[in-house]
């Protein structure tokens, strides 16, 4: 029989320990690797933003996409819809930059619908909505007509 050499956490529970890279992607064991964000963590929505802010400006969508993820996981379920879309912006920006152009495109196009119910303009916490749907609608259509992008050119504002 063959042993299951899952890495796991303290819990037990299954979790990837390999290293990776900006954009997310594994590494070998052993290689060098960006930090990656802590699993969890319950930020107020302005710290959520302020952080991922952070990680996109330094062209890590991926690890803004966790951020987001946990604002998702732990937010009141008005706003769950909102975070996910937010996720999904992040995670299209990812896809777009390791070039996966499809995926890519499909990601922002779904992460631009999931938050423009959130208002025309300023939205919750202070998120320019308006901005970041057609952000990503933009970047959706030059991704599916050409190549991959650079994260932190293509990086939104929030806000």
């Amino acid at each position: 029989m063959k042993e299951n050499r899952r890495d796991r956490d303290s819990e037990g529970r299954a979790r990837n320990a390999r290293p990776r890279d900006g954009l997310g992607r594994p590494l070998p064991y052993g290689a060098s690797g960006v930090e990656r964000q802590p699993e969890g963590v319950i930020r107020t929505p302005e710290e959520t933003l302020r952080e991922a802010q952070r990680l996109l400006d330094a062209g890590k969508p991926f690890h803004a996409h966790e951020v987001f993820e946990d604002a998702w996981k732990s937010g009141p379920d008005s706003e769950r819809a909102l975070w996910r879309g937010m996720a999904q912006l992040a995670v299209g920006l990812t896809h777009a930059a390791r070039g996966n152009t499809a995926g890519g495109a499909r990601l922002l196009l779904r992460g631009a619908g999931g938050i423009a119910a959130y208002g025309t303009g300023s939205g919750p916490h202070g998120l320019d909505v308006a901005g970041l749907v057609a952000w990503a609608r933009e970047l959706a259509g030059r991704v599916e007509s050409g190549g991959p992008v650079d994260a932190a050119d293509e990086a939104p504002r929030l806000a």
